[in-house]
């Protein structure tokens, strides 16, 4: 394996979790899933997002922060490769989103000093899905809290990621997830295990799923 630290990413119900799983259990990798149930602003921010934005994305940037710290900076002999289900920029994307301007400058300012202490992936793999692809996920896993998440929001999420990733040149294995099946369909899951032994200059790599 070309990689030994790979990141999956994407929007809100892209299939991040679904698809680390898988490839950590393939690659016999490391995992790292976002604890995002312990974050006790969440429900409370869909629920009024002005009021609670700010301790949400305080609180997550904590956490991810220290679960990378601890993880990253802990060898293990016997299994060589990470897979993450987030890219810790993750934090200023969102918060980027989701903060008045002078609250994400303030924001910005804390992830500027600690983002530099953590190690960045060698490859990202981005799910990209279509906002309709991804309420129909988020509906099927039912969490009560995200269900009235609007197709807007979604959206936002969704074009400050790909912004992202482009302005920043990153090496990334871009999978149009729209019809993506990783569980149900070996071949979806294979086709990213071959564009992962395969070795990329910096930005996209476009992928699509049969």
């Amino acid at each position: 394996m070309k990689y030994q630290y790979i990141t999956v990413e994407g929007n809100i119900g892209a299939g991040k979790t679904t698809l680390a799983h898988l490839l950590s259990k393939k690659l016999n990798s490391r995992l790292i899933l976002e604890e995002f149930a312990d974050n006790p602003f969440l429900p409370k921010f869909y629920d009024n997002p002005q009021q609670y934005a700010f301790p949400l994305e305080l609180f997550f940037m904590a956490e991810r922060y220290k679960q990378l710290k601890d993880m990253l900076h802990t060898k293990d002999m016997f299994q060589h490769i990470t897979v993450s289900d987030y890219l810790f920029t993750k934090c200023l994307l969102f918060a980027k989103v989701n903060l008045p301007e002078e609250e994400f400058r303030l924001y910005q300012k804390l992830f500027d000093i600690i983002h530099q202490q953590l190690v960045f992936p060698d490859i990202l793999i981005y799910l990209h899905a279509p906002v309709q692809k991804l309420q129909q996920n988020i509906r099927k896993r039912n969490r009560e809290y995200e269900q009235s998440i609007p197709d807007e929001y979604l959206f936002n999420i969704q074009e400050t990621y790909t912004s992202y990733i482009k302005q920043h040149n990153i090496k990334t294995i871009f999978i149009d997830a729209s019809n993506a099946d990783f569980l149900g369909n070996e071949k979806h899951l294979n086709i990213v295990l071959e564009a992962l032994e395969k070795d990329y200059e910096g930005g996209q790599h476009y992928f699509s799923l049969p």
